[in-house]
This record gives structure tokens, C-alpha cells and sequence, in this order.
């Protein structure tokens, strides 16, 4: 019988007065795969940190080998084997992959000078080996997303771990990506490697793990062989009830073009060009998808479009809103023609987290008459719309008044946003940012239901996302993006047809974005 690699037993974990864990148990076996699925604020993230040394765990005990251990810090768990691929890569893009991955592991003597070629040629033959072909004397800061995360990957290795953490490792690759992140974890494990992933992705889970285990509300829920299970009954383990994983999604009637994006160029003050003659025209009544790896031109678009581009780029070509020039106008002046946004990261751009349940739900739209009474607001009717929207919406609060919105879930946050947006008055164009990031599998069926039924009523909408089903279950077209541009525009029909065969679908989207 293989030995456990790592084993949990009863672990527990708060902060404050919030129980991230609770008595939690875990047995992962040597040179096995093994996932943790959860819903956002589930603990995933809280026991992949105590199993790496940057949490300790307020009881309960974690043993690594049959050994039972204590870790003060990363530095422990490094010693006993173990590594950890962060969600966001911890890469300094100056250094060359050399540099990056002998960075806090350099071999020498008090005083002596660092062998960089030597290094270099340590870290080709790991690469090798692995098959994970990169070059050691390039500069990080020149490599795409894939190739960053080998350099990830061989940092660990290069630090000799055999259990190897991987948070949400494919939130920002193209499905070929993707695959070759697999073949190379496969590898890892069929060489006695232990692999732990953190995911939110069920069709991965599937695709890749042996076993997986589900968390709910800081608890394991479960834990099963994936060979002998299905993706709607992981949903039901993390959710606790039947979900519907695609939302009916009819075939809409668009109207007239409202939006008319035309040879659109964003160059930065360093002479980087961002957008690159982009154009693309959304008609009343359909969602226009753009697809693209994360840093291809999403953001400058996003800012432009709602009026908060840095000033420092130099910008070409038009966007009109019904044939009204949107570009220089203010975010004020923009919304006020009918434009809603929902941004990619909601703590920045929407919403204040020290501000109450009902603040946030008008913030933005406090200027609304129907808010207002005399110099001030109209408090009841402030409530009444909170309450009707959070019942609409499924926000989960305990006082609408009292209780801060940074103290709910990110789910119910996000939703808050979605809510306060999609019910804007004489809306005309919905700009989306990664609607559902951080929002449970749950709330994203709700979610995308009211972006469908937003659209029915002859709004144009603009969603870009990173997830590719999403926008193969949402999109009337998509357009893919890539260094600023468009390469390739998916027609309804060729959507219609993709849907039918999902995966081959998200590989035939990838060739256009990578």
C-alpha cells in the first residue's frame, strides 16, 4: 500500500471570530493528484496555506510522510519537500529565469561568487527532464503566461520538493496551455511527485485528478475517487443542492447597432502599443464575448470605454454610442448616456468595503431623483430598493444597515455589484468585466440568468472574460484578442454549433489568443 504523502487530521483554522477551518481531515497518498474544490470563501485556499507554512493551524496536526510536523513558516515546509505555485506567479520580470529561480535558494559559501552558468545548466537538464523546455537566460519579463508558470514550476523543483501545491494554476492559460500544463503534471506524478490543486474548474478536476476533495463553508464535505463521479455531483457536494451548470440560453433578436468601436489605438507613454486598430460593433439585444489570455488589451478597453484612461496614452480612432462620441468624456458623462460597468476588480473600482450593505447597492447612483429627499435621501426608499434587490439577487447579509459589505462572502459582494448595475434605469450598453470571478458555482447560474434576461430587453453587452465556458454559454458572437487586436470573430451559428462540443470548441478559441 503506497504511503501518504501528506495527511491532515482535525485541523482548524480562525481568524477572529471566522472559523476559515473546521476539523478538517485529508489524506493525500504518495504520487497521486489530488484536487480541493469549494466555492469561493470555502477554506481551500486557508488549508493549502497551513499545508505550506504560511498559516499555523489553531489545532489539529499536519503530517508529512507519516511524520508529524510543525511549521513556523514556508522556509519549514520547504525543508521537508514540500512547494507551492501561487495563483498570482512571484516572479521578478528584470531577472532572467536563472536569477528568478535561484532567487532565496543560492548555493554558495560565505562570500563566494555565484555560479550563474553553472545554475543555468542545472536548471536546463531539470527542465528537461520534466519536459518543460525553457530558457534559462531569458528574460522572465519577455515570456507568455505558460511559460512563466514552468518557470514556477521549476523553481519548486529546483528546490527538490516531491509534494508540489498549485493554486487555481489555469486561471489565465489558453486551453493549449492548459493541456501542456497537464502532460507536465502527469509527469510529475508518474516520477512519485505528489501533486495538491486548488480549483474552482470541475471539468479539470475530472480531467486530471485521481481523487478530489470538497469543501463547504470551511468543511470536507467529501472526498472521492474522480474515475467514479460526475460533475453535477461534485456541484451538488460543493453547493449543497442541484445546480444547473448552463443556464437556457434562447436565441436572441438584435436590434440596431449601439456601440461602434472603430480603429481603436492605445499606445503608453513608453511606446507599447495596447490596442491595435481594434474595431467591433454590439447591436441591441446581444452579448458581444471577447476571449483573450489576461494582458492582451482587455484592461485598456475597459478603461477607455468608461472614461478612465490614464491620460498619459495616446489614443486613436472613435467609440461611439449611438453614433455620440464616448471617448474623453468622464465616468459621470458615460453612465449618464445609458452605460453600466461592472469591472474586473471590484474592490478598486466598486464598491467601498467599510461602506454598508445599502450604501453600496446606490453608490454610483445616489444622484438618482427617486433616491433623493430635500438635501439628503430618502432613507426609506434607500431601504426598500436594498432589500427588493438583495431578495432578487440572493444577497446573504445579516444587517442591511449595520453590517459593512467587506464583512460578506466575495460571492455576495460581486453580487451587490451585478445587482446595483443590471438595474440601472434607461440602460443602454453593459460593460461586463469577469462578472462571476470569485462568485460560487451557485450564484453564477443566478448571475448569468440576469445578464440573459438584460439582454432580452434590448441592451447591448460587452462581456470579457477568462472563462472560456462562460462565454460560450452567454456570447451572441465572440471575438478573440490578442496583442490588442482581433484575430478571429466567432459568428452565432459557429457558437451554436461549439456548444455541442465544448472542449473542442475552447481549443479552437485558444489558437486565435495564444
Amino acid at each position: 500500500m503506497a504511503q501518504d504523502a501528506l495527511k491532515l487530521s482535525g485541523v482548524s483554522r480562525k481568524f477572529g471570530t471566522v472559523a476559515a477551518n473546521r476539523n478538517v481531515s485529508l489524506t493525500v497518498p504518495k504520487g497521486s493528484i489530488h484536487a480541493i474544490a469549494g466555492e469561493n470563501g470555502a477554506g481551500k485556499s486557508t488549508l493549502a496555506k497551513m499545508v505550506y507554512g504560511l498559516y499555523r493551524p489553531d489545532s489539529g496536526s499536519i503530517a508529512v510522510n507519516g511524520k508529524t510536523v510543525s511549521m513556523n513558516s514556508p522556509k519549514d515546509a520547504i525543508a521537508l519537500g514540500i512547494g507551492m505555485v501561487h495563483q498570482h506567479f512571484m516572479l521578478v520580470p528584470t531577472f532572467t529565469v536563472t536569477e528568478n529561480i535561484m532567487l532565496g535558494a543560492e548555493e554558495k559559501a560565505l562570500f563566494a561568487s555565484i555560479s550563474l552558468k553553472k545554475t543555468a545548466e542545472s536548471i536546463r537538464i531539470l527542465s528537461e527532464r520534466y519536459g518543460m523546455p525553457v530558457d534559462p537566460e531569458a528574460l522572465t519579463g519577455s515570456l507568455s503566461v505558460g511559460e512563466e508558470q514552468r518557470v514556477e514550476i521549476l523553481k519548486v523543483l529546483y528546490r527538490k520538493a516531491e509534494i508540489l501545491i498549485l493554486d487555481e494554476p489555469t486561471a489565465v492559460l489558453a486551453p493549449q496551455e492548459t493541456d501542456r500544463l497537464f502532460s507536465v503534471l502527469r509527469s510529475l506524478r508518474d516520477n512519485g511527485k505528489t501533486i495538491l490543486i486548488i480549483t474552482h474548474k470541475l471539468d479539470e478536476v475530472l480531467s486530471l485528478a485521481d481523487r478530489v476533495s470538497v469543501m463547504r463553508k470551511g468543511e470536507m464535505t467529501g472526498t472521492v475517487e474522480c474515475r467514479n463521479t460526475s460533475k453535477t455531483e461534485l456541484a451538488r457536494m460543493m453547493v449543497g443542492r442541484n445546480v444547473l451548470l448552463r443556464v437556457e440560453n434562447p436565441a436572441p433578436v438584435p436590434l440596431k447597432p449601439l456601440l461602434a468601436v472603430e480603429k481603436l489605438c492605445c499606445r503608453t507613454q513608453k511606446g507599447v502599443m495596447k490596442l491595435d486598430n481594434l474595431s467591433f460593433t454590439i447591436r441591441g439585444g446581444e452579448i458581444f464575448g471577447i476571449a483573450g489570455v489576461e494582458g492582451n488589451g482587455q484592461s485598456e478597453l475597459l478603461s477607455i470605454l468608461c472614461g478612465l484612461n490614464d491620460r498619459k496614452n495616446r489614443l486613436s480612432g472613435a467609440i461611439r454610442l449611438e453614433g455620440t462620441p464616448i471617448t474623453g468624456k468622464s465616468p459621470a458623462e458615460i453612465a449618464s448616456l445609458g452605460v453600466s460597468h461592472i469591472p474586473e476588480n471590484r474592490l478598486k473600482h466598486a464598491v467601498i468595503r467599510s461602506f454598508s450593505v445599502t450604501e453600496n447597492i446606490v453608490f454610483g447612483r445616489q444622484r438618482e431623483q427617486r433616491f433623493r429627499k430635500g438635501a439628503g435621501f430618502d432613507r426609506k426608499t434607500l431601504d426598500a430598493y436594498a432589500r427588493e434587490l438583495a431578495e432578487r439577487f440572493d444577497i446573504r447579509f445579516d444587517d442591511i444597515h449595520k453590517q459593512s459589505l467587506g464583512s460578506l462572502s466575495g460571492g455576495n459582494q460581486q453580487k451587490v455589484v451585478v445587482a446595483r448595475e443590471l438595474d440601472r434605469p434607461a440602460l443602454k450598453l453593459l460593460i461586463l468585466a469577469q462578472p462571476t470571478r470569485g462568485v460560487d458555482i451557485g450564484a453564477i447560474e443566478l448571475i448569468h440568468r440576469s445578464i440573459i434576461e438584460t439582454r432580452d430587453k434590448g441592451v447591448a453587452i460587452l462581456l470579457i472574460s477568462s472563462e472560456l465556458d462562460e462565454l460560450i454559454t452567454l456570447s451572441t458572437r465572440i471575438g478573440c484578442l490578442y496583442n490588442g487586436s482581433l484575430k478571429k470573430v466567432f459568428a452565432e451559428e459557429e457558437i451554436a454549433e461549439g456548444r455541442a462540443d465544448e472542449e473542442a470548441f475552447e481549443h479552437e478559441i485558444g489558437l486565435y489568443i495564444t
